[in-house]
């Protein structure tokens, strides 16, 4: 890639395309709307990164140059992610090799190759690379080059546990014919599999084109088959939207975040419009927008008494407009933390309704009023307004006068205050305006003061937000009432105000206890994310999720805690076999550091279901590290049940480092032997990287 700037690039002069999230066309960025005039929209574009990295903001020198810079990139972008995972390790296998080849001169030496091995995450003993080395030059030159690497290459990419597999079942001379395949799909993969099926799998996966017209299956295509995406550990059912969309909305659970305009921590942190596009692409259904009085009466989006910069509460409205329904078409809410005067919440209305036009939820849908909740599907592609209104939305149908009500913010309305640097905040009461108000239809801030109040005076519409710490106390001492409160009415649960890092709390609890939207913040890396993203990962990751009948049901009797006998309680005994690992990235950039892989596989859920085992350590070895260790877990509930695969690098003196995770809902899981990708901290794929297990699950 070639550009011209003042600027000299002291770091990262170049980057991989792989690093790359999306690309965006014109003055989309803060930075380019700040530094750019409007005629030059058509030239500029933005270059957006996986993780952390800032993007790169960057001006062509004409229309069609930005253009073509775009779709080229993205062309090249497409073309890797459709690479099949053999294309992929290949792909990665020849950038090592090259860049272990010093000299450029397409041939390796031993002490090139030993190189080699390092760069693909495995350290050898001098004695073994020296063994490999004899084996693959044939030449006896003293190098490898040509079909001696492609030796190498086979040596290294041989997988034993997938020839002790596929000898099992290839009877027809060392071959896999349609007969063997079935008996395989069916008795190991616990899968309806039929002769037209097995068909199919050889012409889709099998490279061989001798054995394809002899409609035979080498063990090439074997493996190829074992990496498909519908042959992976999620059940390919569950990647769609499979569930019943037509319930009401409070029967969901709704993938939400809280303090979404943040990149990083709530005290010193930048805003960004970014941060919104982030979230609503990873799929979350509720934002939030700290609203509060901006110069030029421009309502500005902080963290308030906080150093976190400002960004424009219009700008913010355009971005959410512009990505709530690109990757799921269900509704967003928007959750309104107000604290501006009157005047500027006008303003807020104004925006509201001129950029988010008809897709604003401004009246009840039907024309008498409601009693319960629209459904998801009833409200694709709509935005409902979470915030304070002025008075009942039985009003609208009778002819009663608008009653004042003095707004209230998230914190009052949990019941509890927040302190900033030890100093209670003086709250001020705040008006108002009635055409803000006017826009919260179905989710109406209401202060909680108690289960038997919500049930006797509070409407369905009418919802409490609960800080982390009083949510989770209702959960564990009194979570059947919890769970028959949201039965009917809607529960916003957010983070501490202490957590000034903007860490998070484990949500599994909560949605136990059948709370909805149970808000974290989604700019931070951590496990209670990477749960938040299994817990979403399927129905179409849709950002909703149909909570369990006797979660939905007026009167169950089930409580997480005491598992009192009912529908809840399908107890099954999960068998797992951790067999092997493959291209496990290393942690960080040092040539000679090399992971030391250890697996840990976690069950959450409701508390008799949570435990933790984890496999012995693999030293030196990140390319192919093999355990065949076998574990056994008793899952009460598996409705409410998640896997998380951890993989870390072992160390004796310190914390183990994190290299990939994946986290799956327990009833989403393919039963058989199967391939788990993995995932980093931000919740990307790594290229290549997998565990290889064999999952089996039994009724008790």
């Amino acid at each position: 890639m070639w550009h011209e700037s003042k600027k000299v690039f002291r770091k990262n002069p170049t980057f991989s395309l792989e690093d790359i999230s999306a690309l965006r066309l014109g003055r989309q960025s803060e930075g380019l709307k700040k530094y750019t005039e409007e005629k030059a929209d058509g030239r500029c574009f933005s270059i957006i990164f996986k993780g952390r990295r800032k993007n790169l903001d960057l001006m062509a020198s004409s229309e069609e140059e930005a253009k073509q810079w775009v779709n080229s990139m993205e062309k090249m972008i497409s073309n890797m992610n459709n690479l099949n995972t053999q294309e992929k390790t290949e792909h990665w296998i020849f950038t090592c090799l090259s860049k272990a080849d010093k000299n450029k001169d397409d041939q390796l030496s031993e002490s090139e190759v030993k190189n080699f091995m390092r760069l693909i995450n495995i350290d050898m003993d001098d004695e073994y690379t020296n063994m490999l080395f004899k084996k693959c030059d044939t030449s006896k030159s003293g190098y490898l080059s040509g079909e001696e690497l492609k030796h190498l290459y086979d040596l290294l990419t041989d997988r034993e546990e997938i020839s002790v597999i596929y000898g099992e079942y290839a009877k027809t001379t060392g071959y896999m014919n349609p007969d063997n395949l079935v008996e395989f799909l069916m008795k190991e993969q616990r899968e309806k599999a039929s002769l037209t099926d097995a068909h199919r799998i050889i012409e889709q996966c099998e490279p061989d084109e001798t054995a394809k017209a002899k409609k035979l299956m080498s063990k090439d295509g074997f493996l190829m088959f074992l990496h498909r995406p519908e042959a992976l550990l999620l059940n390919p059912e569950h990647q769609d939207v499979y569930q019943d969309m037509s319930q009401p909305l409070n029967h969901y659970f709704i993938s939400s975040s809280h303090n979404t305009y943040l990149m990083e921590d709530q005290l010193k942190g930048p805003s960004s419009t970014e941060a919104y596009v982030r979230a609503l692409l990873k799929g979350c259904r509720c934002v939030e927008l700290d609203c509060w009085d901006g110069s030029d009466n421009e309502p500005v989006i902080y963290h308030g008494y906080t150093l976190t910069s400002k960004i424009l509460f219009k700008d913010a409205i355009k971005a959410i407009q512009q990505y709530a329904f690109k990757n799921s078409e269900y509704p967003v809410i928007l959750s309104l933390e107000n604290h501006c005067s009157v005047e500027q919440q006008e303003v807020m209305a104004h925006h509201l309704s001129s950029i988010l036009g008809s897709a604003l939820v401004t009246k009840p849908l039907g024309d008498n009023m409601p009693t319960t909740f629209p459904s998801p599907e009833e409200l694709k592609g709509k935005f409902l307004i979470k915030g304070k209104r002025m008075n009942k939305l039985e009003s609208l149908f009778t002819q009663e006068a608008d009653a004042e009500d003095t707004d209230v913010t998230e914190e009052e309305e949990s019941g509890d205050e927040e302190e900033v640097d030890g100093k209670k905040k003086n709250k001020k009461k705040l008006k108002l305006a009635k055409e803000l108000s006017d826009m919260v239809i179905y989710c109406k801030s209401v202060h909680f003061n108690g289960f038997e109040d919500a049930r006797n005076n509070l409407s369905f519409y009418e919802m409490s937000s609960f800080k982390e710490g009083k949510a989770k106390k209702l959960a564990a001492e009194s979570a059947n009432a919890y769970i028959h409160h949201n039965v009917d009415k809607l529960s916003r649960i957010y983070p501490s105000g202490s957590r000034t890092d903007s860490s998070n709390y484990n949500p599994v609890s909560l949605w136990n206890a059948g709370c909805q939207i149970v808000a974290l913040n989604f700019q931070t890396t951590c496990e209670d994310m990477d749960v938040n993203q299994g817990k979403f990962m399927v129905n179409g990751k849709s950002g909703y999720i149909l909570k369990p009948a006797y979660l939905r049901d007026r009167t169950t009797e089930f409580d997480p805690i005491t598992l009192t006998r009912g529908e809840w309680l399908r107890h099954k005994i999960f068998h797992l076999m951790v067999i092997s690992g493959q291209q496990l990235p290393k942690v960080n950039n040092k040539k000679s550091s090399i992971v030391d892989p250890v697996v840990k596989v976690e069950l959450h859920g409701v508390p008799a279901d949570v435990a933790t085992k984890e496999t012995s350590v693999v030293t030196n070895n990140g390319f192919d590290p093999s355990w065949n260790e076998n574990f056994q877990f008793d899952v009460y509930v598996p409705e409410l049940a998640l896997v998380r695969f951890l993989v870390e690098d072992y160390d004796s003196t310190s914390d183990n480092e994190f290299v990939g995770q994946y986290t799956i809902p327990f009833n989403s899981l393919q039963m058989g032997y199967r391939h788990v990708p993995l995932l980093d901290k931000v919740g990307d794929v790594i290229p290549s990287a997998a565990l290889f297990v064999h999952v089996m699950v039994l009724d008790a």
